[in-house]
């Protein structure tokens, strides 16, 4: 039998993680790996996913990413992860990154955008209930607003490349 919880406000879960940038980290043009970037912001939303969830929930897909300007060698990134909308198992967590040289406190720069969907899983892996989430501001009501614009279009999209698929 699972317990009842309470909803739960973006502002429970709501996080900001923060590293620095090293050599090891770039590609080919000197500017750190779109895909060291996307872990960054992967791993903020999974910890925002789990503390809204109460335990354990994975990664089920990437709604979009947007990479905005390059991160640098030494920067100091930093990434904001909240809770925009909730289901009966799934989440999206939206996700901003900026970042900052390590040398000069003044200048932070919008350098990504992504929104993650997470699954609460079980022990077993299956997927397990979410708590409600309940918006406390017009900031957050908005986000939801957008997540529920987002969620109706992944599922319009997958029903469309299904219907496409039993035609002949």
């Amino acid at each position: 039998m699972s317990e009842i919880v309470a909803a739960r406000t973006p502002s429970y879960s709501r996080i900001e993680l923060a590293s620095v940038t090293s050599r090891a980290q770039t590609n080919l043009l000197g500017n750190i790996h779109g895909g060291e970037v996307l872990k960054l912001a992967d791993s903020a939303a999974g910890v925002v996913a789990q503390r809204h969830s109460g335990g354990p929930a994975v990664t089920a897909a990437l709604d979009e990413m947007a990479f905005l300007e390059p991160v640098r060698v030494g920067d100091i990134v930093r990434t904001f992860a909240q809770i925009n909308w909730a289901g009966r198992s799934s989440m999206e967590i939206g996700v901003r990154i900026e970042a900052q040289p390590w040398d000069l406190a003044t200048e932070v720069r919008h350098v990504g955008s992504a929104y993650f969907v997470f699954v609460a899983i079980d022990a077993a892996g299956r997927a397990r209930p979410v708590p409600d989430l309940e918006a406390e501001t017009d900031h957050d009501r908005r986000r939801l607003r957008e997540a529920e614009i987002r969620r109706a279009h992944r599922l319009a999209r997958r029903q469309e490349i299904e219907a496409g698929r039993l035609s002949p």
